[in-house]
């Protein structure tokens, strides 16, 4: 009975410790878009998403796919430091899905000259080939 207890205890700590470092993983992937976005740096900020015709985006202007066409909305959205702002980012939730999927909540926040415009995002991580990326994003 003892080496159930152990191999469950031992079980347990094995699975909080991988998701410990898979959520560790995915904030690292959402601070370094705040790094770049903040430097004004969008395609460094999309090195977060999926390099993909597959990638979704959702925004005030409907539905979005690809990275490029991603990349190029945001260029055209947000085309000098003025307009980008300080972005911030605030996480609500950071759950697994799946071992290869994860989903995230947060609020947006920029400050600008002459507005601070915020909102609400969904995003969902997949691990591809080692990395954690963005494969959908719900923006409003």
């Amino acid at each position: 009975m003892r080496f159930v207890w152990l191999f469950l205890f031992s079980f347990l700590i094995t699975q909080v410790q991988a998701q410990t470092q898979e959520e560790i993983a995915i904030r690292s992937v959402l601070d370094a878009q705040v790094e770049c976005w903040n430097e004004g740096d969008i395609e460094c900020f999309m090195d977060g998403y999926w390099r993909s015709d597959k990638l979704v985006f959702i925004g005030s202007s409907g539905l979005t796919y690809g990275w490029d066409t991603t990349l190029e909305n945001y260029k055209k959205r947000y085309p000098d430091l003025d307009a980008m702002g300080k972005l911030s980012f605030d996480i609500n939730i950071i759950e697994p899905l799946s071992e290869e999927f994860w989903f995230v909540v947060g609020k947006f926040s920029l400050e600008r000259k002459n507005d601070n415009p915020s909102g609400y995002f969904t995003l969902i991580f997949r691990k591809i080939d080692d990395q954690w990326v963005i494969v959908s994003d719900h923006t409003g």
